[in-house]
C-alpha cells in the first residue's frame, strides 16, 4: 500500500480556474501569522496521552498553526478512522491512499482521553472513508456513545465528511443527537473543481440542510470557508449567504496556508481587517456566531462557538440559560 501527503494541484491548476493574469503570491507571510512554538506543560501531557492512546488528530494531521495554543488550553480535535484519506483535496496535508485502519476500541479509547483530559467541548472528525459502506458513520456513533457514557457532560461537536450524500449514515450520526454537527464546504464553489475533487459544494450544502432538518432545534449546524485560493470578497459573501440558505447558524473564515510545495499555492494572504468585514457580513446574514481572521481554523477554540450548557441541551435551551 502506497501512502503519501501528495495532493493534485498546483500553479496549471489554479490557473486554468482564475486565469493566466493571475499570480500566486511569492513573498514571505505577513507579521500576523507569527505564532509561538508548541511547548508547555499542558501541551506535552496531551501530546503524551495522545500517543499513550494510539490517537490521531487533526491538529497533527493537517500541521495547523494553533496546535501549541489549543493543546496549551488542553483542546484538541480527535480524528478516528485512522490517518489515511481516500480522497485527495488539493489544500490538505492528511495522508491520501488506502486506508487499513480498523480498531473496534477506537471510541473506547477517544472517550477515555476526553474524559482524562476533562473536555467541556469534544470536536470528533474524520477522515474521508469512501471504502467503508457506510462511509465511517458508524465510528463517529460508536463514539458519540461512549463519550455520553464516560464523559456525561461534555459536549460534542461532530465535523463528518460528506457520506458521498447519502441521507442514511447521516440519519445515523444526528440520530445519536451530538451537540453540534459541522461539515466544512472549505473554498467558495468556483475553485472546486482544484481544491475538493471528488466533491461538490451542492452537495455539501445539502448534507447541511439534511443535518438541520433531520436534528431540529436541538442541533446547531456550523460550517468552514478559507481564503487565499483567489477568491474574492464578493464571492466570500455570496457563499456565505447561500449557506444561511441551507440554514447554517455557526461559520468560521480562516486564512489558507500551503501544507507543502505540492499543495495548491496561495494567490494572497488576506489582511485582518478583510476578516473583520467578512464576519460583519456574516452577522448582516443572520448567523448566530462568526469566527474570521487568519489563524482561525473550524475547531479553534470550537468550545465558544456555542454557549455552554448541559450536552444535548440545543441552541434553544443554551441561549435561555445564556
Amino acid at each position: 500500500m502506497t501512502r503519501s501527503r501528495a495532493n493534485p494541484g498546483g500553479i496549471a491548476d489554479v490557473l486554468s480556474v482564475l486565469g493566466p493574469e493571475v499570480q500566486p503570491y511569492r513573498g514571505r507571510k505577513p507579521p500576523w501569522f507569527k505564532v509561538p512554538a508548541p511547548g508547555g506543560p499542558k501541551y506535552r501531557e496531551l501530546h503524551r496521552l495522545i500517543e499513550a492512546e494510539n490517537l490521531h488528530t487533526v491538529c497533527q494531521e493537517a500541521a495547523c498553526p494553533n496546535i501549541g495554543e489549543c493543546w496549551q488550553r488542553g483542546t484538541a480535535t480527535f480524528m478516528i478512522l485512522g490517518d489515511t484519506c481516500t480522497r485527495r483535496c488539493g489544500f490538505c496535508n492528511v495522508k491520501t491512499g488506502k486506508p487499513t485502519w480498523n480498531d473496534p476500541l477506537e471510541a473506547a479509547r477517544v472517550a477515555r482521553s476526553v474524559a482524562r483530559m476533562n473536555l467541556r467541548h469534544a470536536v470528533i472528525t474524520s477522515v474521508d472513508r469512501d471504502d467503508l459502506p457506510d462511509y465511517g458513520a458508524g465510528a463517529f456513533v460508536g463514539v458519540i456513545r461512549q463519550i455520553r457514557r464516560q464523559a456525561p457532560r461534555c459536549q460534542v461537536e461532530v465535523l463528518t465528511p460528506d457520506f458521498r450524500g447519502e441521507e442514511m449514515p447521516l440519519a445515523k450520526v444526528i440520530a445519536e443527537k451530538p451537540d453540534v454537527f459541522n461539515h466544512n464546504v472549505e473554498v467558495v464553489p468556483r475553485l472546486y473543481p482544484v481544491a475538493r475533487r471528488g466533491s461538490t459544494f451542492e452537495r455539501s450544502t445539502r448534507v447541511l440542510r439534511n443535518a438541520k432538518e433531520m436534528g431540529g432545534d436541538q442541533l446547531t449546524t456550523k460550517s468552514g470557508l478559507m481564503v487565499g485560493l483567489g477568491e474574492s470578497f464578493e464571492e466570500m459573501v455570496d457563499t456565505l449567504g447561500r449557506l444561511r440558505e441551507h440554514h447554517v447558524q455557526v461559520i468560521t473564515v480562516g486564512q489558507y496556508l500551503r501544507p507543502t510545495e505540492r499543495h495548491l499555492p496561495i494567490v494572497r494572504y488576506w489582511h485582518p481587517e478583510e476578516f473583520a468585514r467578512l464576519e460583519q457580513a456574516a452577522y448582516a446574514l443572520g448567523f448566530d456566531h462568526v469566527a474570521a481572521g487568519p489563524l482561525v481554523r473550524s475547531s479553534y477554540h470550537a468550545d465558544q462557538h456555542v454557549p455552554q450548557s448541559e450536552p444535548g441541551a440545543g441552541p434553544v435551551a443554551r441561549a435561555a440559560s445564556a
